[in-house]
Formats: C-alpha cells, structure tokens, sequence
C-alpha cells in the first residue's frame, strides 16, 4: 500500500468554517477627529450662542421698547441698536439670531460628542462641513450689509462671525485630511501642518476691512 494513503487528508484553508463563507476584507475605520477638534467646536460655539442670545434678547427688549438702547450701542458706529432695527436682521422671516441658537447648539453637542470619543462617518462630515460652509457665506453676506449698507457694526455679531470663521477652516481640514473632501495634497498638506493659517487669514481680512471702513472715526 502507497504511504501517502496513511497521511491526513489537507483541508484547504479557505475550506475551513461555514460552507460557502466567504473572506471580506474588514471596512476600513472612520478617521479619528480627535479630542482637540471637539474642543474648538466646543468652545467656539458656546461663543457663538452666547452672541445669539445676548442678541436675541436685546430684540425683545427692542420690540417691547422701540427706544431701548442695547449695552453694546457704544457710538455711532459700534451701534449694535441699528443692526438689530434693519431688515437684514431677519433675512428669511424671522430674527438671525433665532437660526443661530439652534445652529451653534449643535455644534456644541457634536464637539462634546468627539471630546467623549465618538467617530462620525463620512456622510456626517460632509453635512456638518456644508452646515459650517452656509454660516460663514451668511456671515460674510451679513459683514458686507453691515459695513456697506447698515453702516454700522455689533460686537456680539463679530463674535459670531470670528467663531463661524474658526469651526468652518477647522472643520474643512478634517475633512480634507481625512479625505473626505478631494483635495490636491500640497493642499492637504497645508491644512495639516498650517490649519491656522487659514482661518488667521480670513479673520485678518475682515478686520481689515472693519479698519479701513471707518478709519477716519478710528483715527480721529
């Protein structure tokens, strides 16, 4: 008798487990945010409520009193009463303000959501970086009609537009880094390495253009 008859049959590995299971490859893990970027959202957009709710109240009192003066009403220019009197404070029907204590909440609740650990997948991102991206667009609308139509300026709105400004760049560089945006990577590289960068940049701009608006006031 052949020797090879007395060995053990081989059992293919693929054989081995449920008939017909096949091997997948496992899906590859959602990109870790981290607890730094929580911590931004956290924080800018308790800033940014509190700005929404020290306005709203000011409306308020405004609509109960049309003579009340608004603490932050400081001169002509830093004359927060005359924003909230103009038709762009309610530019879909109803005070700005209102969109922004329900917005910045949420950004609230997803900064402690990534301080606690969680991971969000990509559609996620995606919604919450267009989320970011409308803010800063009606912010930038909102900053043209205030120096170019208004012709005057909120503190408590340039709150807001500062912390719209931060959680939207630090938003768009996860996305990017995490690729769920599709970005050149000299790009990605920079919103890596120099995330700061950009949103400096853009701050610095606007304040630019707050200095030069009114610079003979400034100056004066």
């Amino acid at each position: 008798m052949s020797r090879t008859t007395d060995l053990p049959h081989r059992v293919p590995l693929q054989a081995v487990g449920a008939p017909g299971a096949a091997r997948t490859a496992p899906a590859a893990p959602v990109p870790a945010a981290g607890r730094r970027l929580g911590l931004l959202l956290a924080v800018t957009g308790a800033a940014g409520l509190l700005a929404a709710w020290v306005i709203t109240l000011d409306k308020l009192h405004l609509m109960k009193d049309p003579d009340y003066v608004p603490a932050c009403s400081l001169n002509p220019v830093v004359a927060c009463g005359n924003i909230m009197r103009s038709e762009q404070a309610e530019a879909f029907g109803f005070p700005n303000p209102m969109l922004g204590l329900v917005a910045y909440a949420v950004v609230i609740c997803v900064g402690a959501g990534l301080i606690g650990g969680a991971r969000f997948p990509r559609w996620y991102w995606l919604t919450f970086n267009a989320g970011t991206a409308f803010g800063v667009a009606f912010c930038g609308w909102l900053q043209f009609q205030s120096l170019y139509r208004i012709n005057s300026l909120c503190l408590w709105c340039c709150l807001a537009w500062a912390a719209t400004t931060l959680m939207f760049w630090y938003v768009t560089a996860h996305s990017v880094r995490s690729r769920f945006l599709p970005a050149p990577s000299w790009l990605r590289t920079a919103l890596g390495e120099f995330t700061w960068v950009f949103p400096a940049l853009h701050l610095g701009v606007i304040g630019m253009l707050i200095l030069t608006r009114w610079w003979d006031f400034w100056t004066a």
